[in-house]
């Protein structure tokens, strides 16, 4: 069977929050068990897989609610930020930290941490078909950063997702966010000193 990455992506809740599923083979990494467990385990049998490792991507309620329903269901190895694994509602059975890489089904996903819309996000790398894409929580969506309480969260949030992200990473690379559409650091590259001027 392939080993080949496939995308699979499925929007829940009122909130509009993205899980995003990566298969290989017969196993898959869900991104965010956001909620409405059974429309993830769902979303994994329509891609013929099933689900082996959660990612979660920060501590924030709205991107945990189904995390215990599907982490019981498939016995999958759950991943998250050290930064925010204490207030995550089941505890990772692996902590990332930057510089990290996640292994899944034979890839390596590398880890980037972004501090300031949570204590510190976990984000992912994975190339797909020769394109990079990015998952990257609620720190980056088309237009702006990820809501931040401080100037010093925000300036945080800004040198991480500058550092990890636009600096390393082509226009091409496809980010993904935790809510709404996708868009590309070339979308958004021209923006980054508007936004660090308005500070959000």
């Amino acid at each position: 069977m392939s080993n080949e990455l496939s995308l699979h992506r499925v929007s829940v809740s009122e909130m509009d929050n993205n899980c995003y599923l990566l298969a290989a083979g017969e196993e898959g990494l869900l991104i965010d068990a956001a909620d409405n467990a059974p429309a993830l385990l769902k979303l994994a049998e329509e891609a013929g897989v099933k689900i082996t490792a959660v990612l979660t991507t920060h501590r924030h309620a709205d991107h945990t609610r189904a995390l215990k329903e599907v982490l019981e269901a498939t016995g999958a190895t759950h991943y998250g930020s050290f930064l925010d694994a204490p207030a995550l509602p089941v505890a990772p059975d692996v902590e990332l930290q930057e510089g990290d890489v996640l292994p899944f089904a034979g890839h390596e996903f590398p880890v980037s941490i972004l501090r300031g819309h949570t204590p510190g996000g976990a984000a992912i790398t994975a190339e797909i078909k020769g394109t990079t894409h990015l998952f990257v929580g609620d720190s980056l969506f088309p237009g702006g950063l990820g809501k931040t309480s401080s100037e010093g969260d925000f300036v945080r949030l800004f040198n991480d997702v500058k550092t990890h992200l636009f600096e390393p990473h082509p226009d091409d690379a496809v980010v993904h966010p935790g809510h709404g559409k996708d868009t590309t650091l070339g979308a958004e590259r021209p923006h980054l000193d508007e936004w660090y001027a308005r500070r959000w």
